[in-house]
């Protein structure tokens, strides 16, 4: 791995914590939390209508405009349920972002913004591995 891409990491890494963080200084519920960590990886169903429809449905829920959108949206209506989703929404891009799962590429699930994921990392994205 490169120098780069630890930093890179590191950095995911550093977004992740400061969400979990403020989740914690603010009190919200960890049942709350436990319960939606993982709630964008539901988005995954989205390959059972075939790669391009998987990765419009996963990445629409792993790019954190939204869930910027919706920690300001909380934070201006003083709204906690919405702060708490939000917060937890981040960490969960940012746990991903840095262990290695990027952006899906329409080629397939494996194919990423960061590179290819699994055990064949080194195959171009969209050859099938044999």
């Amino acid at each position: 791995m490169r120098p780069v891409d630890l930093i890179v990491r590191f950095e995911w890494v550093t977004v992740a914590a400061l969400a979990i963080v403020c989740y914690a200084m603010f009190g919200f519920s960890w049942w709350l939390f436990v319960l939606l960590i993982l709630a964008p990886d539901l988005s995954m169903l989205g390959y059972l209508g075939g790669p391009h429809v998987g990765a419009v449905t996963y990445n629409a829920l792993h790019i954190l405009i939204a869930p910027l959108v919706l920690l300001l949206t909380g934070a201006l209506l003083a709204g906690p349920i919405t702060t708490a989703v939000a917060l937890i929404w981040i960490a969960h891009i940012a746990i991903d972002r840095a262990l290695g799962y990027g952006l899906k590429l329409p080629t397939g699930f494996r194919d990423t913004h960061l590179g290819r994921i699994g055990r064949d990392r080194n195959g171009k994205a969209g050859e099938l591995s044999s």
